[in-house]
């Protein structure tokens, strides 16, 4: 790289990442995000090639999956493009000994321990005597499946098979029809539950089903992020933008609890905005007393994996402002609204 003037940017994963090829993936995953946000790219390139597609969909085939995970590696998925998808590993090597580059060769690469490695050095060979041709035999197995997801994606979107099979592969988590038929027996038992139920999917994730739907949660982390809010303004808060403004005439109608914006009335701007703590309190619009936050969430029905994902505009312990589900009886409007709040989505 300092030969050729290249920047080259390194970091060391922690010892403590599990030695497995998933955790390997995971964590190579959320460098490469990393540093697209670090040098302000919105493009990561990877060299996965023509052999690497063919050995993903033998692997999930031995593993057991859906007409989804045929289709392989995906040229592009979020921020990530494949160029050299197409390209025959062969092919590669040929331009770089032609090209007089010496590629860094992973070592674990010869372990046949790890699945993939297992697949490319061991299986592939050995399917190579009955079709010579395996190769681009699964790499056409996936373009077939790409194009039968693409009916599946035009026609199939409520069908409720199809809604579980997307989040699961969406969450990254292994299934097979057995798993898609407990959870979809799990949803139907529950789906009219106003608290709502889980089921466990893996060591972290879990299914969540109540009235309202269905997703899959992680575990709740308690996120001490605040910023001070002291004058009129814009304001950037983790995911969203906050804004106070001056309310210059009465509006015509008032935004409903589910919306992020909320008319108040107040005398001086000194506000916080920040996730919930214990022993927050807050005085429901309409009441003369006070209760906890805690027993205002639960009365709003409001699931406890999302408690802690919702923005309080507070001073001290008492809360303002619950955004999306109502405002204090201290700030409400009297006469005529002195200010706007908002949040929006970044």
């Amino acid at each position: 790289a300092e030969e050729r003037k290249i920047p080259f940017y390194s970091e060391k994963l922690s010892n403590d990442i599990a030695h497995t090829e998933t955790a390997a993936r995971d964590a190579r995953y959320k460098f490469f995000k990393k540093c697209a946000q670090k040098f302000k790219s919105n493009v990561v390139f990877t060299a996965h090639n023509f052999n690497d597609n063919a050995e993903t969909v033998l692997y999930r085939i031995i593993k057991g999956t859906g007409t989804i995970g045929l289709q392989g590696i995906q040229e592009k998925r979020e921020i990530f493009y494949r160029p050299l998808l197409t390209t025959k590993r062969s092919d590669i090597e040929a331009y770089c000994a032609e090209n007089k580059l010496t590629p860094n060769k992973d070592s674990s690469n010869e372990n046949t321990k790890y699945k993939r490695n297992l697949i490319r050095k061991k299986i592939i060979p050995l399917m190579e005597k009955i079709n010579p041709a395996v190769i681009k035999a699964l790499n056409s197995l996936s373009q077939i499946a790409e194009s039968d997801c693409e009916l599946i994606n035009k026609y199939g979107k409520d069908d409720l098979n199809y809604k579980i099979r997307n989040l699961l592969i969406e969450n990254k988590l292994d299934y097979d029809r057995k798993k898609i038929e407990e959870i979809k027996e799990f949803i139907e038992k529950n789906k009219e539950s106003k608290s709502g139920k889980k089921m466990s999917l893996s060591e972290n994730k879990w299914l969540f089903v109540n009235n309202k739907g269905f997703e899959i949660i992680k575990p709740v982390i308690v996120n001490q992020l605040s910023i001070s809010i002291k004058k009129e303004g814009k304001y950037e808060f983790d995911n969203y933008t906050f804004s106070i403004k001056k309310c210059t005439k009465n509006p015509k109608k008032y935004p409903k609890d589910i919306e992020l914006k909320a008319y108040i009335n107040v005398d001086k701007i000194d506000f916080e905005l920040r996730y919930r703590n214990d022993g927050d309190t807050i005085q429901p619009l309409g009441n003369s007393g006070s209760q906890k936050l805690k027993k205002y969430l639960n009365e709003k029905k409001i699931p406890n994996h999302k408690k802690s994902q919702i923005p309080l505009l507070c001073s001290k312990k008492e809360i303002l402002w619950v955004a999306g589900y109502g405002i204090s009886d201290k700030i409400k409007v009297k006469d005529k609204p002195t200010h706007i709040i908002k949040l929006e989505r970044v």
